[in-house]
């Protein structure tokens, strides 16, 4: 069963359960990928569509970020849910030492000195852990390795 074909039976679901917000967060993610579909003028396997809910995901991340800091709990309470929906499509995500081994492998397979090699790390490393870890995680972890030289 493809990812697709089961956002859509999901989507049936929740509009026969009544489920106001997952009804919602499906017909945004299914019109998102809808939309990068037209904008490739491809339909896309189950990868691209996992890149588009990473998308979402971290649109909600950001968001809970910013209603935080504006004190808004009845908001951030509802992208949280939404967030949570959206991770259920996703794969699981990497721990923070699985992250470390890719890190350290990348930057030796790179011959990564410095903090100036970080364009390089990074190209490398993220098509490896899309979906499966958070860029600012990942991004943070290359920075320390690369400024503590532990390679």
């Amino acid at each position: 069963m493809t990812l697709r074909t089961t956002l859509d039976a999901d989507l049936k679901e929740a509009m026969r359960n009544k489920d106001v917000i997952k009804r919602t967060v499906l017909r945004t993610v299914l019109s998102e990928i809808r939309n990068a579909e037209i904008a490739s003028q491809d339909t896309l396997d189950d990868s691209g569509i996992e890149i588009v809910i990473t998308k979402q995901a971290q649109q909600r991340k950001d968001s809970i970020e910013a209603y935080l800091t504006a004190e808004r709990q009845d908001l951030v309470d509802k992208e949280t849910q939404e967030l949570n929906i959206l991770s259920g499509y996703l794969p699981d995500q990497m721990s923070d030492d699985e992250i470390e081994e890719i890190v350290k492998d990348v930057i030796r397979d790179v011959e990564a000195k410095d903090i100036s090699d970080m364009g390089k790390v990074m190209g490398a490393i993220m098509p490896k852990v899309r979906g499966k870890a958070d860029g600012k995680v990942v991004n943070g972890m290359v920075t320390k390795i690369l400024k503590s030289s532990s390679i």
